[in-house]
């Protein structure tokens, strides 16, 4: 077999000339395309993403120290002497890159001691922090001036360790403009989350509660800041700081009279209960208790237990009673009642309703009031100043029914929020049979029907509610929002940058002709009523009004103490003052609203003080040494 030897020659080949050729064009322009791409990457960064990179360089080679702001001071409506401000105070900081490994312990252990804190506190504090990181960690505050100097004159011993200024807040009005004013504290990691891009830190200082808290960021102002040049690392480069000053937080001015405030919560002494006093006009809040209270500087100074101490306390002193606790609103019902009446027109006004002092339905006796054998035929007017029981029953069960009590519930403002510059606020409940056979899945009884006219049963209010179902009487027809901020000002000048208007929050649709029915029974019931011989005895101003007692379940023989009134009963309703007062039934039965009121409207129309007041009124032998009631 023979075989043919073959050779094979590039160069020989036909077209092999063209081959290298686009071979060679092809890596060409591969080296040019990368090429342009690096140049077109590098344009992209130096020109067009320039300043972020720059802005980013500058990030991360300067150390940023937060300067807090001067949180901004809170005055009483008279603007003169501040409620709330701020005292010089000091922080301590710990730095872990800067210290030696092998020195942690020691300088942590002498820093403790100067403190006078225990070292497993500072070791709890730089707990989850990484041991290299040039990060300040807040390990103590509220640190007294000798202390940070003691450990300024021994910082050659302590690397690491730093100190700042970081101002504290000061109550000096405390007792019962603590649940007006509220307290702060440092943020909390939750806290942060929500609150990180309006600007908060993790050193901030915010409003736990209060004032404090609905205005925070108005009071916070604007924190500076100190910068160094660090390495990498994180270590200085240069001594020399850039700093941008702080901005001090707003001025608040609020709608509170401390001089009304003070006779309020002498008025309710150490009794477990709330007062409201504010001007119907405009919604200003004048006056604001809630018993029992608690002393906010104990927050600021870091007190040990202070917040587990007050929050397990059965009498519930960080409860404010007057916004964020709901009650049976009892006989002060009645007046929206009677206005319904009179609205509907379904009963006249002039009708007798016979009381006999007790009465039948379906299986149960009810009785009008105990003690009474029976008011006898009651008409509209005689039954709101007598406080009639039978008389609502009938009328509420008869001639209105459950859903439209409910509709002039609503009319008042009840079972709604009420807007109050406060957090948390109840809205409280007016029932219906939908509501009742959705929660209990019940129907909607008579006898529910006869509970809900005169107060009692499931209906649910706050005494702020109460004080403005008083307050649309007086305004006829008209609630304002109730509020506590009245300015806002400039810390430097006292320039005012904001000033509150009064806002409508609820208008009536009920008939005007009602009105100026209503103010004469409320006069009549203080002049011919239930609450005749505590209320006349106040000869500075006339009084309308109404008092109730509410039935307090699990508590036997206890009730809830009412009153709620304005004064002068026929003046305009700029010059006129509502107050509502609610004792607890925790207390002992003495029916203090009543007395509580009274002594209140003629501080505040005879220009007296309390011990004045009690005096003018002849009070004071109604007065016994009393402790906390437990």
């Amino acid at each position: 077999m023979q075989f043919t030897n073959f050779s094979f020659d590039l160069k020989k080949q036909p077209g092999s000339g063209k081959s290298k050729t686009h071979i060679l064009f092809i890596f060409s322009f591969l080296i040019v395309l990368t090429f342009a791409v690096y140049i077109l990457k590098l344009f992209s960064m130096q020109i067009i993403e320039g300043n972020r990179y720059k802005k980013q360089s500058h990030t991360i080679s300067q150390r940023l120290r937060v300067i807090p702001a001067q949180r901004g001071e809170i005055f009483d409506r008279n603007a003169t002497l501040p409620m709330v401000v701020n005292n010089d105070s000091f922080a301590v900081d710990i730095t872990p890159g800067e210290i030696p490994e092998d020195k942690k312990d020691g300088v942590y252990a002498r820093l403790a001691s100067y403190l006078g804190i225990p070292k497993s506190q500072i070791d709890a504090k730089t707990a989850g922090h990484k041991k290299n990181s040039y990060t300040a960690i807040e390990v103590a505050s509220n640190v007294p001036f000798q202390v940070i100097s003691n450990i300024a004159e021994n910082s050659f011993d302590l690397p690491g360790v730093s100190r700042r200024s970081k101002p504290i807040r000061n109550y000096v009005e405390t007792g019962s403009l603590a649940h007006i004013v509220g307290y702060v504290g440092d943020i909390t990691k939750e806290e942060l989350k929500v609150l990180y891009n309006k600007g908060y830190t993790n050193t901030s200082i915010i409003g736990k509660t209060g004032i404090e808290k609905q205005y925070d960021e108005l009071l916070q102002g604007k924190p500076g800041s100190e910068s160094h040049t660090v390495d990498v690392k994180g270590r200085l480069v240069s001594e020399e700081p850039v700093i941008t000053p702080p901005i001090s937080g707003r001025d608040l001015i609020l709608t509170l009279d401390t001089k009304i405030q003070t006779l309020a919560e002498k008025a309710l002494g150490e009794r477990v209960g709330a007062v409201v006093v504010l001007k119907p006009a405009s919604g200003e809040i004048l006056a604001m208790v809630s018993y029992p209270y608690f002393d906010p500087n104990l927050f600021s100074t870091g007190t040990s237990g202070a917040y587990s101490k007050l929050a397990n306390d059965p009498l519930k002193p960080l409860l404010n009673r007057a916004v964020n606790a709901v009650y049976p609103p009892a006989s002060t019902f009645k007046t929206i009642m009677t206005a319904a009446l009179l609205a509907e027109g379904s009963i006249s006004p002039d009708k007798k309703i016979e009381c006999k002092g007790k009465m039948d339905y379906g299986d149960r006796l009810f009785h009008c009031h105990i003690g009474v054998p029976g008011h006898g035929y009651m008409n509209l007017k005689n039954a709101l100043a007598q406080s009639c029981n039978i008389y609502f029953w009938t009328a509420g069960r008869d001639y209105l029914g459950v859903d439209r009590i409910a509709f002039y519930s609503k009319e008042f403002g009840l079972g709604q929020n009420l807007s109050i510059d406060l957090p948390g606020s109840e809205k409280g409940l007016i029932p219906n049979a939908r509501w009742k056979e959705r929660v209990y899945h019940e129907k909607w009884l008579g006898g529910d029907t006869m509970s809900m006219s005169i107060g009692q049963g499931y209906t649910l209010v706050t005494p702020l509610h109460i004080a403005n179902v008083m307050a649309m009487f007086v305004n006829e027809g008209v609630i304002y929002k109730p509020h506590l901020l009245k300015e806002v000002r400039d810390p430097v000048s006292s320039e005012v940058i904001q000033r509150v208007k009064p806002e409508i929050l609820f208008k009536s649709k009920i008939p005007e002709n009602v009105w100026p029915v209503m103010k004469e029974y409320l006069r009549y019931m203080v002049t011919d009523g239930t609450a005749q011989g505590v209320l006349m005895k106040n000869k500075a101003v006339a009084i309308a009004g109404k008092t109730g007692t509410a039935e307090v379940s699990g508590i036997d023989k206890s009730w809830h103490s009412w009153f709620v009134g304005y004064g002068p009963y026929d003046a305009d309703p700029e010059d006129a003052v509502v107050v509502c007062v609610l004792v607890e039934a925790v207390n002992p039965w003495e029916w203090w609203a009543p007395y509580a009121s009274t002594i209140i409207f003629q501080g505040i129309f005879a220009n007296q003080t309390y011990d004045e007041s009690l005096d003018a009124l002849h009070f004071r032998y109604l007065i016994k040494p009393s402790g906390r009631q437990e």
